[in-house]
């Protein structure tokens, strides 16, 4: 019984919300790569532009609730995506036409770019406060439960509950759906290949026929679509806070970097290898341990590797690593 009890700690603590974390993630992640390797520089702007279309996705959320619309069980905010993900292509698309056209066309280098996108990152930032302000924001109805850990135990007369929110299983499962979608987009259509050939060698792509106009526009399209999502659903699970998207940029840009940087699929994966880390190394084992030990080896302190104040300082340190030892990631080489 304390075998079980242990697993479904590690269940709840652990594994569900590593899962729940690392599809947040690696919807980043692969916008990140996605932006690297079309358009050829690191997006510093990325947290926030996650922000800016979590916050029109709140107000339309909000608008809707006051209507009286709802999904019922569902959280209101999947009626809301649509819109928020309308307003942050657009978005994106102005700042692309009134900002990086102009060093695009004139062959600025990458490093000059991503300076002009952390001038981006202010001003999305300055933005996203003075329109919904800088404190925490909520969904209202998507913190429902599908299972609650009192109920759990009484089902089970477990020590250990398991809670299960309804926006964790969305999470993941929309994440799935869209991932299997974007991978199946860029490797069976024509624009999808036309992106990559695009990304291999623009100068032969040119030669080819190949309207860098409508890959520039597609990329801008995906890539609000993945930011909007992604930044919703980490909304959904915990808070909307404008802040917070700022922080996420690191575990961001190192999931992206560990999976290998312009590789979609290590980007997603990526992003469950940062999620997992930061959480198995940050958790303390006290209880776990309590209930696979003896009694007589039973710790007596957290068995906290590290504090949760330093949750960031892991994706770092993944990210340094992985610099200096692999600087191509986990998968080798660009596939996109």
């Amino acid at each position: 019984m304390d075998l079980i009890n242990a697993i479904i700690l590690l269940l709840n603590y652990i594994f569900i919300p590593g899962l729940t974390y690392g599809s947040q993630l690696a919807l980043g992640a692969i916008f990140v790569t996605l932006i690297y390797g079309i358009l050829r520089f690191a997006n510093f702007a990325t947290g926030d532009m996650m922000s800016f279309g979590t916050m029109m996705t709140i107000l339309f959320t909000w608008y809707f609730q006051s209507l009286g619309i709802s999904l019922g069980v569902l959280p209101t905010a999947l009626i809301a995506l649509p819109f928020g993900i309308f307003f942050m292509i657009l978005y994106m698309l102005t700042i692309d036409k009134f900002v990086f056209k102009y060093y695009r066309t004139q062959k600025s280098p990458p490093v000059q770019f991503a300076m002009v996108s952390i001038g981006v990152m202010f001003v999305t930032q300055a933005v996203v406060r003075i329109i919904i302000g800088p404190g925490d924001r909520r969904f209202f109805d998507g913190e429902k439960f599908i299972i609650k850990a009192r109920e759990f135990k009484e089902m089970t007369g477990l020590n250990e509950g398991l809670a299960l929110k309804s926006t964790q299983v969305i999470t993941i499962f929309v994440t799935i759906i869209l991932v299997s979608l974007l991978f199946w987009f860029l490797n069976r259509t024509k624009t999808g290949k036309s992106m990559k050939a695009y990304s291999d060698n623009e100068d032969l792509a040119l030669l080819s026929g190949i309207d860098p106009k409508k890959i520039v526009l597609v990329t801008w399209v995906i890539a609000g679509i993945l930011a909007t999502i992604g930044g919703a659903l980490y909304g959904l699970d915990k808070s909307f806070k404008p802040f917070t998207y700022f922080n996420n940029m690191l575990p961001i840009f190192a999931a992206a970097i560990v999976g290998g940087i312009g590789n979609p699929f290590g980007a997603f994966l990526g992003g469950y290898v940062i999620a997992f880390s930061e959480i198995l190394l940050t958790y303390a084992y006290k209880k776990f341990f309590i209930y696979v030990l003896p009694e007589s080896m039973e710790p007596e302190g957290l068995v906290q590797l590290l504090s949760t104040d330093y949750k960031f300082a892991v994706s770092f340190s993944i990210l340094v690593i992985v610099l200096l030892y692999r600087p191509s990631g986990i998968f080798k080489g660009k596939v996109l």
